[in-house]
């Protein structure tokens, strides 16, 4: 039997973690072909053409997804990205895969010199990495795999080995990215923030003088539309960002670029509320890590509220203000952080009000959430981050919908996300109107968080992050695939 065939071979031939058996042609068994179309052996790559190595945060949305199918390929998944983490505690939003040529992507390993540029910060020298980071969903993807096995999850000490290296990496954040002084981590460079060309980013960015266009090649234009990317000065800025940080020897605190973004420090909230969960599990009480999070939803409410726009905005660290200054641009990571479970009611009230408003229109006149507003000057509907819709952030809202109660608009954003997966062949992100495929298709995030959203939707049970747990007794989800 081929491994795609393992994956999805029905009831009667093995033990299963999913309930009903896929049918061949299914959403189900099509999300799961996907995947094994983009496992190397060791992780999953986002894209096969566009992206060819392992990427830190789609690592995380794809092993939430594969623990439906593979609680063991999930946990390799995790582990294996963070088998690439520096000495300081950061997991680099890259780690590249030795057989792809250099020219199959920029910046490639030759352009971060991690093992060279980064020995002073602890760069592995047995793996080639980028030196910055990207969203800390990983402890939360950690514990969801765990619960999807418990008992694989035990017999192989997944939680043991994976929950120092966890919170060595929330101590980085917390701790050296404390870059405004206000008890949230900052993002030194816009592919950090995961949102990439993001309008958020305009302000600050224009500070930054870009790199000369002939000092670098993207290889990104081979592999998708021009009118779907970010710009060539976008990316001459991107460039000189990361060349300074690495020329710096990739030391925080002294760049041009400091910001303080809420869908980055949301993720890193709940994450935290998932290593108290970790560390309970481990024997411990858990009880300081939820006192964490409960200090920095605090900070993040402090520093990035606005209450008379009803969102979350992000804060320029390096402003000429003391303290920064807020940016404001409405983006959807001013929505995510509906996801945390202690949001005060009227917060979560008023986010929830404007993600349905004429700025977002969900469920009105978008079906998913676009990453930024519909009536901003800089809205494109096709431009990467710069308007259209992104099935994670989908799956953050339908989750965080959840978690306040908002079972039926969580019902129709699960229902939209899964029918544009089906018709758009899994892409990487759509127009919010019309659901068209941009980007690349058969993306692995977009296919592995359907898996999930097809298997923890009504009926299924939900914990008070707003995401599915399993009952450690329930014998359906305990015989996953073992290899």
């Amino acid at each position: 039997m081929d491994r795609t065939a393992q994956l999805t071979a029905p009831a009667a031939k093995r033990e299963i973690a999913y309930d009903p058996p896929p049918v061949p042609g299914s959403l189900h068994f099509r999300a799961v072909d996907v995947l094994e179309g983009n496992w190397t052996g060791t992780s999953t790559v986002p894209s096969r053409g566009l992206y060819p190595h392992q990427w830190s945060w789609d690592s995380a949305f794809t092993a939430i997804g594969l623990r439906h199918v593979s609680p063991l390929r999930a946990q390799t998944e995790l582990e294996t990205l963070l088998d690439a983490q520096w000495g300081d505690g950061r997991i680099p939003h890259i780690v590249f895969n030795p057989s792809v040529p250099l020219d199959a992507y920029f910046p490639s390993p030759d352009f971060w010199r991690s093992s060279t540029a980064g020995r002073a910060a602890g760069a592995p020298r047995t793996v080639q990495t980028s030196g910055i980071v990207q969203p800390p969903v990983h402890a939360l993807a950690a514990w969801l795999v765990h619960c999807a096995d418990p008992g694989l999850s035990r017999a192989r000490g997944f939680l043991t080995r994976v929950y120092p290296r966890l919170a060595a990496w929330h101590r980085y954040l917390l701790h050296r990215r404390d870059l405004g002084g206000g008890g949230l981590a900052s993002v030194v460079h816009p592919w950090e923030q995961g949102m990439d060309n993001s309008p958020c980013w305009d302000a600050p960015l224009s500070r930054v003088a870009p790199a000369p266009a002939r000092s670098f090649r993207r290889a990104d234009l081979d592999h998708g539309a021009a009118e779907d990317r970010p710009t060539d000065l976008d990316y001459g800025r991107y460039v000189r960002l990361a060349t300074d940080y690495r020329d710096g020897e990739y030391r925080d605190g002294a760049g041009e670029f400091a910001v303080e973004d809420p869908s980055f420090n949301a993720l890193l909230i709940a994450s935290e509320h998932a290593l108290a969960r970790i560390a309970q599990e481990l024997g411990a009480t858990g009880t300081a890590r939820h006192a964490r999070a409960e200090r920095l939803t605090a900070a993040l409410i402090e520093r990035l509220w606005d209450p008379a726009e009803g969102m979350f905005f992000c804060r320029d660290v390096r402003s000429v203000r003391p303290g920064g200054e807020p940016i404001p641009e409405r983006s959807v990571s001013g929505l995510v952080p509906l996801l945390l479970p202690t949001l005060p009611r009227d917060i979560a009230s008023a986010v929830v009000r404007t993600a349905g408003s004429a700025h977002f229109g969900l469920g009105v006149t978008t079906r998913l959430v676009p990453s930024y507003d519909l009536l901003g000057e800089a809205f494109d509907p096709h431009r990467y981050w710069r308007g259209p819709a992104w099935f994670n952030t989908a799956w953050l809202l339908e989750r965080g919908l959840r978690t306040h109660g908002e079972q039926d608009r969580a019902d129709a954003l699960r229902d939209a996300a899964l029918d544009i997966a089906d018709t758009s062949d899994f892409a990487e992100y759509v127009d919010p109107y019309t659901g068209e495929a941009c980007g690349a298709t058969g993306f692995s995030w977009t296919a592995a968080l359907t898996l999930d959203l097809l298997h923890t939707g009504p009926g299924h049970g939900v914990s008070p992050m707003g995401i599915r747990t399993f009952d450690r007794n329930d014998q359906g989800v305990k015989g996953g695939d073992r290899g």
